[in-house]
């Protein structure tokens, strides 16, 4: 499955999840490619602390937890962390931690 296609599944997603909310004006998409080959788009909302990403075919929701720099975010073996300089990092798990980097 190519990043193209796996944008657009996830963003037609969330997008059907909010409708036409006021929400739906303020969020953003991110397109993740990491070392490892894993591919995942991650979706934040401005009323909500929390991460939405569509990983390896399904969706996943992870609570946003505390960081010493930028954001953490885990839930379900899955540990997202985003710093201030904009690296990405993501945690599965029985898998080592992987960079990732927006496309």
């Amino acid at each position: 499955m190519n990043i193209r296609k796996i944008a657009g599944i996830g963003a037609a997603l969330f997008l059907g999840m909010i409708g036409s909310s006021p929400a739906s004006a303020q969020s953003t998409f991110k397109n993740y490619r990491c070392a490892d080959g894993t591919q995942f788009v991650a979706g934040f909302f401005q009323y909500d602390s929390r991460a939405h990403l569509q990983l390896g075919g399904k969706p996943v929701t992870l609570k946003k937890g505390l960081a010493l720099s930028g954001s953490r975010y885990t839930g379900r073996g899955i540990t997202l962390k985003i710093t201030k300089a904009g690296l990405t990092t993501l945690k599965q798990a029985k898998r080592p931690v992987t960079a990732c980097e927006l496309t």
